[in-house]
């Protein structure tokens, strides 16, 4: 059984969610419940849980202020939030999980069993920090990632990556040292978060960090040639967006 507390300032909310797991994630059970960030410390504290379900916006403290006293974190975190704004990308970044309200069973359902199937503590310290140290970052400035690999969680700055290449479901990252790391996710999903002002999508197959662009060859897509020596077309869709980023 996983050892759950729940915290939301809408005691329907709780309810709600309660419910849901009671009924389709038998595997999840609920050990304690909070309408605050204050409270919900104390809950934290006193049931000492496996998984936190944790509201965002809340009235005198918010999910940032209640994880920031508990540090160093020994819980799993699922955020519950109703805004699909700036924190969501401070959570991918940080390999943390999220639902949006209202939540949908099978996102529910698959939040709980990425739960039950990592519970990586021993990582769940850095995966915070991470978040803290993304939503203290502009967003324009190059942030923290936490990359999934087999093997477990790998912590880089964005500003080592030179490119990412797809190999069907998984990711091949270069970085500037030479060294790839091979990522159980798609090229999409670090599409949807990485910063456009930094990163490109220039072909299906391949993102590229302007920074390490060393020239373009003009041609129907054309071709850019990167800092390590690597050529990788530009598709002919994506040229005109991909210059525009260089004031051409």
């Amino acid at each position: 059984m996983i050892r759950t507390v729940l915290i939301d300032d809408e005691p329907n909310n709780i309810d709600t969610l309660q419910h849901l797991l009671d009924r389709y994630c038998p595997q999840v059970q609920v050990v304690g419940r909070a309408e605050s960030a204050q409270s919900g410390v104390a809950v934290i504290q006193s049931t000492q849980p496996d998984l936190v379900f944790l509201d965002i916006e809340m009235p005198y403290g918010n999910a940032f202020d209640l994880l920031n006293s508990l540090n160093p974190i020994q819980f799993d975190v699922i955020f519950v939030t109703a805004f699909d704004n700036y924190a969501i990308n401070a959570i991918r970044y940080s390999a943390l999980d999220y639902l949006l309200k209202p939540v949908n069973i099978k996102e529910l359902q698959l939040a709980v069993q990425k739960a039950a199937d990592q519970l990586l503590q021993k990582n769940m310290h850095k995966r915070i920090d991470t978040l803290f140290y993304n939503l203290s970052t502009p967003k324009s400035a190059y942030q923290r990632l936490a990359l999934p690999t087999l093997d477990g969680l790998v912590f880089v700055n964005t500003e080592d990556v030179i490119r990412m290449e797809a190999k069907s479901n998984y990711t091949v990252i270069y970085f500037k040292n030479g060294s790839t790391v091979t990522v159980s996710k798609t090229l999409k999903e670090f599409e949807d978060i990485l910063s456009a002002d930094q990163f490109s999508r220039i072909h299906h197959s391949h993102i590229i960090n302007h920074h390490f662009v060393k020239k373009y060859h003009r041609g129907r897509g054309g071709y850019i040639e990167m800092e390590d020596g690597t050529s990788i077309e530009v598709s002919i869709r994506k040229r005109d967006e991909f210059l525009s980023k260089f004031g051409t």
